[in-house]
């Protein structure tokens, strides 16, 4: 072999060591066996728990008037929340609720972080329910670890037990679900006797599939690498945004040691190393790395950590709800307190509580009725036996509560304008129909030649009115 065939094997032995040291990107993680735990934000997280469930499963039960009380009709283009009935056209509400929504979320993570995702997202919430039956059968933390890492009947019997449970919470979620688009009442009796149409049962399996996997499998995976919020959440961050921290200057150094021993005699910190903050954390984080991203503001490590400073006759407050800038300066409550209603958060309450207002008010204000003007296409103008010039509309009348009630038309804008035939109608609850309105104008009312704008007024008996403008046309 010549010494350039020799100098050529070099590289590719290079390539091979290359391969055997890669380290990949995307490695399997590692399943979290979070541990349970009791205090003051345990509490508060089952209080929240407590309460969106009651309202999500009651909600579709509500009934309001003979009816269900929430409910989204897809089919009849109506939405039903309690006395109020909106409507394709109400669409710009939806927007304004939306934007509310998120600039309410802007300004509570400016504030205190992501307590939201902590207590009331629903990743969190149907996860604490599924950990909860699965504590409640396989037992707590590692009595999980050594039933997983067996093989006998126990193991099996349980699980399939805990995903019966699971499966079951999960159906009835997304029947729940369903039932805010379809009436409950009817997508229950329907499921019964085995007669849910497709869509209905698409919907139902889809959803109670997504709770399954979600909070039975993936858990703490959704928060940490599909959910958008953990990640553009450090943009609504600053030093004195209120999170879990952990005292690093009180804890440090940490090491074990014996109850009742002071921390200075060892030349230690208060943090004993137990890694029970770690071991209770539903995203598998060590809060005394500092703050992270994977960390949902639960609160749970602190209940741990002062449960276990109670113990050892230290002060609690070793981990707690604090800023960046009180850690630094040292700060105590009300000065943290004072700094919350920094120039921020000031901007962001008043362009809030502008947008709130302005909502409410012009749902308060919003027509009982809706009103649609449309020119027959069939005849521009015309001349009828008097003499008059006559223009035809069709004119759909919505009426938007759910009582009967009575309407008025009448036009305006042209000298001597009237309107001919039949101007009154009466409409059901939520019913909407067709009016044809003939409007008249004598020969010699003296009105320009052309197209020329007038105005459709609609009352309702209760003396509301809309007025709709309209072309009337005049032949030369």
């Amino acid at each position: 072999m010549s010494s350039s065939e020799t100098k050529k094997v070099i590289p590719i032995h290079a390539v091979a060591v290359d391969e055997e040291e890669m380290q990949y990107l995307f490695a399997s993680a590692k399943k979290i066996y979070p541990r349970s735990v009791k205090g003051v934000f345990t509490n508060w997280r089952w209080v929240f728990v407590w309460l969106t469930q009651i309202v999500y499963y009651l909600g579709p039960w509500l009934q309001w008037g003979g009816r269900q009380a929430v409910l989204f009709d897809l089919d009849a283009r109506r939405f039903y929340i309690f006395g109020l009935v909106l409507y394709p056209q109400d669409f710009v509400f939806l927007a304004a609720l939306l934007v509310i929504s998120a600039l309410s979320l802007f300004l509570f993570t400016a504030v205190a972080g992501r307590l939201w995702c902590g207590y009331t997202c629903p990743q969190t919430v149907y996860t604490e329910i599924f950990m909860y039956w699965e504590r409640l059968i396989e037992g707590d933390r590692l009595k999980r670890m050594r039933l997983d890492a067996s093989h006998t009947f126990e193991r099996y019997w349980k699980k399939s037990l805990k995903h019966l449970v699971w499966i079951g919470i999960a159906l009835w979620t997304g029947m729940t679900f369903v039932g805010y688009f379809v009436p409950v009442r009817e997508l229950f009796e329907q499921a019964l006797t085995w007669q849910m149409t497709g869509w209905a049962l698409f919907w139902t399996l889809f959803y109670a599939g997504a709770t399954y996997g979600n909070a039975g499998f993936m858990r703490e995976q959704v928060c940490k690498y599909m959910c958008p919020y953990a990640r553009f959440q450090g943009a609504m961050y600053d030093q004195d945004t209120l999170t879990v921290t952990y005292d690093e200057a009180r804890g440090e150094p940490r090491g074990s040691r014996r109850r009742g021993v002071a921390p200075a005699s060892k030349g230690l910190g208060d943090c004993v190393d137990c890694t029970l903050c770690v071991q209770v954390c539903p995203t598998g984080i060590d809060i005394r790395d500092g703050q992270q991203y994977e960390c949902i503001g639960c609160g749970l490590c602190i209940d741990a950590c002062d449960d276990v400073m109670d113990k050892m006759g230290y002060a609690p407050g070793l981990i707690k709800y604090s800023t960046e800038n009180a850690m630094k300066q040292g700060w105590g409550k009300a000065e943290i307190i004072r700094r919350a209603l920094r120039p921020r958060i000031l901007i962001y309450s008043a362009i809030w509580c502008a947008l709130v207002l302005a909502f409410f008010i012009n749902l308060g204000l919003r027509s009982e009725f809706k009103v649609n003007v449309v020119r027959d296409r069939a005849t521009l103008a015309r001349i009828v036996d008097d003499g008059s010039i006559e223009n035809v509309y069709r004119v759909q009348v919505m009426n938007t509560t759910e009582s009967p009630q009575s309407y008025t038309l009448e036009a305006s804008g042209l000298p001597r304008l009237s309107v001919h035939g039949h101007n009154t109608l009466t409409l059901g609850p939520a019913e909407a129909r067709w009016l044809v309105l003939q409007v008249r104008v004598p020969y010699d009312a003296q009105a320009k030649t052309g197209s020329q704008t007038i105005q459709i007024r609609t009352r309702s008996a209760s003396g509301q009115l809309v007025t709709e403008k309209a072309a009337f046309y005049i032949p030369r």
